[in-house]
């Protein structure tokens, strides 16, 4: 079993190796994304928020396939939260993220697939009826996504994230998607 992963594990770098070579002429030394984002977020268990807003990028390249991501968003929306009366009141609710970390990718034609492992801080702020409540936490963004080349030094990003935070000391499982304009450079 050990034997057939080194196997296996020596073929990818293998590969990888010369793929990366190849298209290294075609990678971009960095990147900056700038787009529309959306989320289906946990912030109640008992149903699922809408969340709209933006999202951007700075990829800087360390090698042809890897780079290092620095990733900010900011999601709005409102969620209705019944109360044991009966009553429901609208929450709205800000959401930022700031994530950091490794993302691989490899050229192939005009398209760049890519993924990425982000962590970092999420921020939430939630306010209704005259009360408000803050809380900032651990934020993991696991993903990826791909670009399309446009035109020279242009591409058109679609991405998605498995995003997680623990606001308010429970843990939110949320789906956030992506589209804008990359710029390389």
């Amino acid at each position: 079993m050990l034997k057939r992963n080194l196997i296996a594990l020596f073929v990818f770098f293998a590969l990888s190796s010369a793929l990366a070579s190849r298209a290294a002429a075609q990678v971009p030394k960095g990147n900056i994304y700038v787009g529309y984002s959306y989320a289906s977020a946990d912030l109640n268990h008992n149903n699922r928020s809408n969340l709209n807003g933006w999202e951007g990028s700075l990829e800087g390249k360390v090698f042809p396939w890897v780079g290092i991501v620095v990733d900010i968003n900011g999601l709005y929306g409102t969620n209705n939260f019944p109360t044991s009366s009966g009553e429901i009141f609208h929450v709205n609710a800000h959401d930022y993220n700031y994530l950091f970390g490794p993302r691989v990718s490899v050229s192939v034609g005009k398209i760049r697939p890519f993924a990425h492992a982000l962590f970092g801080a999420g921020h939430v702020n939630v306010s209704t009826l005259g009360y408000s409540a803050s809380d900032t936490a651990f934020a993991t963004a696991l993903g990826g996504g791909l670009d399309y080349h446009l035109v020279p030094l242009v591409s058109w990003r679609l991405q998605g994230d498995y995003l997680q935070t623990r606001f308010f000391g429970n843990t939110q499982n949320n789906g956030r998607f992506s589209t804008g304009i990359v710029l390389n450079f």
